[in-house]
């Protein structure tokens, strides 16, 4: 998948020391995409909003 135009932001709960950091890309039509910061053009996860909703949802859950 094509993530030309992709405008990455980084976590709220990443740590601003260089560590595990995880950056999202949700400005495209129908996805959303999650990559590791460290490595920014190594590969991204895709899911669709509703799953990435569902995701978070239950890491909010959890905290």
């Amino acid at each position: 998948m094509e993530l030309n135009g992709a405008r990455w932001r980084k976590s709220s709960r990443s740590s601003g020391n260089g560590g595990n950091c995880v950056e999202v890309a949700d400005n495209l039509p129908d996805v959303v995409a999650v990559r590791d910061s460290k490595n920014p053009s190594g590969p991204a996860l895709t899911f669709t909003p509703t799953a990435w909703r569902a995701f978070v949802t239950q890491l909010a859950r959890r905290a």
